[in-house]
């Protein structure tokens, strides 16, 4: 395991949520546990977080604003106003909190991006990434997450 960890740590192809939304240099902070990511929610992320979501993920914004359901014009206004809202920041950290899972489930940036853009059965034939807009959905895809680790496909 100590191997594979090191692997991770080396290799780019699996970042950490705080990482996906830019890291030290956008959030201008270093969340690592929920309780840490509120008050960054709370005051509203730096718009140019999504920008570096976008390019870590290669999701076109488009995609992005679905799997949130923010109206893409509204993104757009944010990156000129220069934060997102509360609620918005929400979405977003839940977005990369799931994304970073699904790299760790799958060690790779592809796989889990595949696996979040595939209809799986286990969740109603719809796409892992179509359920992020709500925290129940982003739930159902870390218990499918979950199973996937335990070994029981989803």
């Amino acid at each position: 395991m100590a191997k594979n960890m090191s692997a991770t740590t080396i290799s780019p192809h699996v970042i950490s949520a705080a990482g996906l939304l830019g890291g030290q240099g956008i959030l201008h902070a270093q969340p690592c546990l929920p309780m840490e990511w509120i008050a960054l929610v709370r005051q509203g992320l730096p718009a140019a977080s999504v920008d570096s979501l976008v390019r870590l993920t290669r999701i076109t914004q488009t995609q992005l604003a679905q799997a949130l359901a923010i109206p893409e014009r509204t993104l757009a206004r944010r990156k000129r106003e220069g934060a997102l809202s509360p609620e918005e920041s929400a979405k977003l950290v839940r977005f990369a909190r799931v994304v970073e899972r699904a790299e760790c489930v799958f060690e790779a940036t592809d796989s889990a991006l595949d696996w979040l853009q595939s209809s799986n059965a286990a969740l109603g034939g719809v796409t892992p990434m179509s359920l992020l807009d709500t925290e129940i959905g982003a739930g159902s895809v870390l218990d499918a997450l979950g199973r996937i680790e335990q070994g029981v496909f989803a």
